[in-house]
């Protein structure tokens, strides 16, 4: 059981046994009783993916109430969560079920031949008992389980179906639908069970063991048993085990496996490593920083596991709707029987006549056509390195036609650098370029902003003395400031000392906002180095800074219009010039600049009210209640950001911005697959619906349209499987 923690409620995962049938039976009876418990507040049970995910008060009820919850309803709670990683009693149960399609097959054309051929009757009968035993295996578990729920559901209309075929004399019409049935649900496990395993091969690509430098010598440990600081080794085509920060050595990683990138990454002293990437190149030793159960792949596979068991909006209407449905076609087939008995027909005619009624309507195909295309396209974008938070976001990404971008490390590398050091002319006459840059270390330092790194790596390039800050403060979006030596350093932009400062007298000011004005005219990001002594207040100087734009940032916009995005938008907290420099190398619609975090979520706000799917795209850390506001929050390098799993709707493991129209691709390819899906099993009930209620067919062709429509959709879904945008 996993369990994460919010400051009101609390959210565990009980893992439970997969069960058969394509209507989650007895899925909203279980809901409903994990409901009426004392101190739960949500629940969404998923016996596809084996997970019952509950929020509850814990200081009301606790995990185990709910596990002995879970148990009353006569469902088994796996112990032991992570045994059920290698799927190894999935595959055996899906050779197990092939097996009895195989004998519901073998007994069905035996029970024919022999009875074409005028055989024993005894051995027609034998045929057709292998056929009924093995091919209503399943269907009659399910729906005995279904019963002890107390709802009904797909399995009990086919097992009753087939049971009066057989009552009228006709087995093989029966036996024909039991063995489509059992074969299109080993199909459907198996589509299901493979979109699982494309996530859970990750798992396979991580080793078992590390070579972990102790006292000099290298020694084979189990992962599990590294700890967070040990040094690893990997040579040339070694498989990275763990997560960690190279300490010695120079090389390529493929790291295609966990973020999508298709070009090997260099590695270097400093650099970061995930576990289950490929070395290619150079021996490296690596320390590790996060266990195995914390890696960026376990993280992913996990995120991936939940996301399946969180359902489509497309797939909770259907949900709703199946009991009722289900209860309906029982009560069509009643009528089917009722009122032809009334108008004097005959009661074979008119229970043949029903019982092909009940298996042309029962509503298979729509509820499997749902799951069969979402689940593929969350497992799809697992393998690319894009991570959905659950269903409803895969819809989601269909409907964007507004996309907002952060730009500092999104649309640029991030990688920002001081560019110029600039003392003012009247400034300490002892001031030099060198001490300027030492006084600013001192207080960005203290600073994560990006302009602040850039600061001190610029002064640790020099080798520089920085001295010690102190009484830091920070102002969000305008600037910092810190006491250093016998004065306070106050480091900002135009806005911070229009605001901030603005009843303070500071000598030079107005000079120094021009100096600024042309630094940014040049397109870089500038800002001012005020000093505040016992005295005076006085401009010391500035620093410019620069930033890159991603290479195919510009690719990318236009395969977002070509989608048919209709208009992009740029928001960041820095100036406007060097932000319109940047959209126009580009090609965005719209820039709004120094914005605050807060003015950030009401320029969202104004862009939902406009185009009501409006995706934003940050680095998951700063841009974090923008990201919330957005119909679709993306966020990215997500691999190596615990941030960046929490906040979005979606995550890009690595740093590749052609993902970005690869989700609203994946999102639209899902949508056509669910219209088409949707199409075929609404279309192939109507059409076998209206016949028999016109002139009739029979039972036989009926089971082949039924089965035939649940097949294919559950096909079509798979296909989204090799979608690569």
């Amino acid at each position: 059981m996993a369990v994460t923690e919010s400051p009101a409620l609390s959210t565990c995962t009980v893992r439970i046994e997969r069960r058969g049938g394509r209507g989650e039976a007895g899925r909203r009876a279980l809901e409903r009783h994990l409901e009426r418990v004392p101190g739960v507040h949500d629940v969404d049970v998923s016996f596809r993916t084996g997970s019952v995910r509950v929020t509850y008060d814990g200081e009301v009820t606790t995990e185990e109430t709910i596990r002995d919850a879970v148990r009353d309803r006569g469902v088994s709670v796996r112990d032991d969560p992570e045994a059920d990683t290698d799927s190894v009693s999935s595959r055996s149960e899906l050779r197990r079920e092939a097996v009895f399609v195989g004998l519901t097959l073998f007994g069905m054309v035996t029970g024919l031949v022999t009875g074409l051929f005028d055989g024993p009757l005894p051995l027609v009968w034998a045929g057709y008992g292998v056929a009924y035993a093995f091919g209503g295996w399943y269907g009659l578990k399910g729906a005995v389980e279904t019963l002890r729920t107390g709802a009904v559901d797909i399995d009990l209309l086919m097992i009753v179906a087939a049971l009066g075929a057989l009552s009228i004399g006709a087995p093989f019409e029966g036996a024909m639908l039991l063995f489509l049935f059992s074969l299109s649900n080993t199909l459907q496990h198996y589509a299901i069970g493979r979109s699982r395993r494309a996530i859970k091969s990750l798992v396979e690509m991580r080793p078992d063991e590390a070579q972990v430098l102790r006292a000099g010598e290298e020694v084979t440990v189990p992962i599990d048993e590294v700890a967070v600081g040990d040094v690893f080794v990997v040579r040339p085509g070694d498989k990275i085990p763990l997560d960690g920060v190279v300490t010695s050595g120079e090389g390529t990683v493929d790291q295609a496996s966990l973020t999508g990138e298709s070009v090997p990454v260099p590695k270097a002293p400093g650099d970061e490593v995930f576990g289950g990437t490929i070395n290619e190149s150079g021996s490296l030793e690596i320390e590790v920083t996060r266990q195995a159960h914390e890696s960026a792949i376990s993280r992913l596979i996990h995120m991936v596991e939940r996301a399946q068991s969180e359902k489509a909006p497309t797939q909770r209407l259907i949900d709703r709707l199946e009991q009722p449905y289900v209860l309906g076609v029982f009560a069509l087939t009643v009528a089917a029987i009722a009122v032809p008995l009334a108008l004097g027909s005959e009661f074979t005619s008119a229970f043949y006549r029903a019982m092909t009624l009940m298996v042309a309507a029962s509503p298979c195909a729509v509820i499997i056509s749902t799951p069969a295309a979402v689940l593929s396209a969350i497992a799809s974008g697992g393998r690319q390195g894009v991570l959905f938070k659950g269903g409803e976001h895969v819809e989601a990404a269909a409907n964007i036609d507004a996309v907002a971008f952060d730009k500092t490390g999104t649309l640029t590398r991030g990688d920002t650098r001081l560019t110029d050091v600039l003392v003012r002319e009247k400034a300490d006459g002892a001031l030099t370029d060198d001490g300027l840059l030492s006084l600013a270390a001192a207080v960005q330092a203290r600073s994560e902003h990006h302009l602040a790194r850039a600061t001190v790596a610029a002064a640790e390039e020099r080798s520089l003395d920085v001295p010690e800050a102190q009484r830091f403060q920070s102002v969000a979006g305008k600037g910092v400031r810190a006491e250093v030596e016998d004065s306070t350093v106050h480091i900002g932009n135009r806005s911070y000392f229009r605001t901030v400062l603005e009843d303070t007298a500071i000598e030079g000011i107005e000079p120094g906002l021009d100096r600024l004005q042309a630094l940014e005219s040049e397109g870089k990001t500038g800002v001012i180095v005020v000093r505040e002594g016992r005295d005076e207040v006085t401009v010391s100087g500035w620093l410019a800074f620069t930033d890159t734009v991603r290479p195919g940032a510009a690719e990318m916009i236009a395969d977002l219009r070509s989608l048919g995005v209709e208009h992009i938008v740029m928001l960041t907290g820095d100036n406007e010039r060097v932000a319109e420099r940047i959209a126009d190398e580009v090609g965005i619609d719209e820039v709004q600049a120094e914005l605050l975090p807060e003015e950030k979520v009401a320029t969202i706000e104004d862009l939902v009210d406009r185009h009501e799917n409006v995706a934003m795209v940050g680095d998951g850390v700063n841009d974090a209640p923008a990201l919330a506001t957005a119909t679709l929050g993306v966020a990215m390098g997500g691999a190596g950001t615990d941030v960046a799993l929490d906040t979005a709707d979606v995550v890009l493991m690595g740093d590749d911005l052609s993902k970005i129209p690869y989700v609203l691709g994946l999102g639209r390819k899902t949508r056509r697959t669910l219209t088409v899906n949707l199409a075929i099993a609404f279309g192939a009930i109507a059409l076998m619906v209206g016949t028999i209620l016109l002139q009739g067919i029979p039972l036989p062709l009926a089971v082949v349209g039924h089965e035939g429509s649940t097949v294919l959709v559950s096909l079509n879904g798979l296909r989204l499987l090799g979608f690569r945008g």
